[in-house]
């Protein structure tokens, strides 16, 4: 069995974000990026189905350097190989131009499986997923808690709302993972060490026979300007005693908040 991984790089959460120059991207200077923590449960999910059949996993990343330490994390965890797609052409990309790339890298691969997370982080539209299963020509679930495959078939529990359905049919098969769907394992000194001494291929527009046909004029969606959250005001500290304190906040509710 051939698994693919589809892994997007983030700002880590705890990072402190500045906005570029010409504010349409964030400023990378400084920035530690990770694994969209959605796609941590892609990979274990593709590490436990290995565990069980057997098999071949490989990991995916679109974007720039900073896919380099998220792709040898996930080599790290117990990922076979790694593929970074990598090009000028990649740039800003929207989500359909994303799943273009991705579908190009995997559709000749003789894959069985393609785990991603439900959503990347920053982008939060979870588009890419249903977009890269369409173009594959695959069966796909979203928003997957629970999953199993005998190799042949797979049966998915998946988030709806309000409640959970199950969806069963036959693979290739792409799953959006949520969480829930496992506990990601974390990589051990052993693994990062392995990880270490692992080639990543790198494959450019050519190499996957888009050149042309994504980045610059054939982005549709572009970002125009992005800005940082506004300040949030200070709070006010209410004194005196109980009743006091009871009656000036009424007040401030009915003039300042507006909320009753």
């Amino acid at each position: 069995m051939k698994i693919a991984v589809c892994v997007k790089a983030v700002p880590d959460t705890e990072t402190k974000i500045a906005l570029a120059a010409d504010k349409k991207n964030i400023d990378f200077a400084g920035v530690r990026f990770i694994a969209s923590p959605y796609d941590e449960f892609a990979i274990e999910e593709a590490l436990k189905t290995k565990e069980k059949l057997g098999g071949e996993t490989t990991v995916f990343s679109l974007g720039g350097p900073e896919c380099t330490d998220v792709l040898r994390d996930a080599l790290a965890r117990g990922i076979d190989s790694a593929v970074h797609l990598s090009d000028p052409d990649f740039a800003n990309l929207d989500t359909l131009s994303s799943a273009k790339v991705l579908a190009a890298a995997i559709k000749d691969g003789g894959f069985d499986l393609v785990f991603v997370g439900h959503t990347g982080s920053g982008g939060d539209n979870s588009q890419v997923p249903s977009m890269l299963a369409e173009l594959l020509g695959w069966a796909q679930t979203t928003m997957v808690v629970k999953f199993e495959t005998d190799g042949t078939t797979f049966k998915a529990e998946r988030e709806i709302e309000g409640a959970h359905e199950i969806v069963q049919g036959s693979l290739p098969v792409l799953i959006s993972a949520q969480k829930g769907l496992n506990e990601p394992r974390y990589p051990g000194i052993k693994g990062v060490m392995a990880a270490r001494r692992k080639e990543i291929a790198v494959k450019d527009a050519a190499a996957l026979g888009v050149k042309g046909t994504v980045g610059g004029a054939n982005v549709k969606v572009k970002i125009k300007e992005m800005l940082m959250p506004p300040e949030r005001p200070q709070g006010k500290k209410i004194e005196g005693d109980p009743d006091a304190q009871v009656k000036e906040l009424v007040s401030l509710l009915r003039s300042e908040a507006h909320v009753l």
